[in-house]
């Protein structure tokens, strides 16, 4: 009796089929990842930034202007290096006219009593969807919701 080892020829073709698969679907999944990441750390880096600025206003006692340069995808805090958004993402601003200038910089003043000039900053991606962070004007708290298609 004799056993035979090895793979037939249509067991061989089935794998090299799923590793055609694989390898066609690992780099499309694999960028979605990336851009799913680089979305999140977006918008928790301008969260953060804009909360670290109310908080600086109010525990130093004077004014901290959080500022969007929407020409040259950057934003942070006034008088630090700006922070640049990744390529495929988008930002989006409404504030008070004082705050917008001509050479597309926007920026919300948060005062040290507790008060900001307001506005919004929306943080899109490319197919729209996103989130819009909310200054209060009263009270200068940061809220965050859904910007939907």
């Amino acid at each position: 009796m004799r056993v035979q080892r090895g793979f037939t020829l249509i067991e061989l073709l089935v794998v090299l089929a799923m590793v055609a698969l694989l390898t066609a679907i690992v780099p499309l999944a694999f960028e979605r990842l990336r851009e799913s990441a680089q979305y999140r750390d977006a918008v928790r880096s301008v969260l953060s930034d804009m909360r670290q600025a109310r908080y600086r206003a109010l525990s130093e006692g004077r004014d901290v202007r959080f500022r969007v340069d929407l020409a040259h995808r950057n934003y942070g805090i006034e008088g630090r290096p700006p922070k640049s958004l990744p390529e495929p993402l988008r930002l989006r601003t409404t504030v008070a006219d004082i705050e917008l200038k001509a050479d597309q910089t926007a920026g919300i003043l948060f005062l040290p009593s507790g008060g900001a000039t307001g506005g919004t900053i929306e943080i899109l991606r490319p197919g729209g969807a996103g989130v819009r962070l909310t200054v209060d004007w009263l009270s200068g708290g940061v809220t965050q919701s859904a910007v939907q298609q």
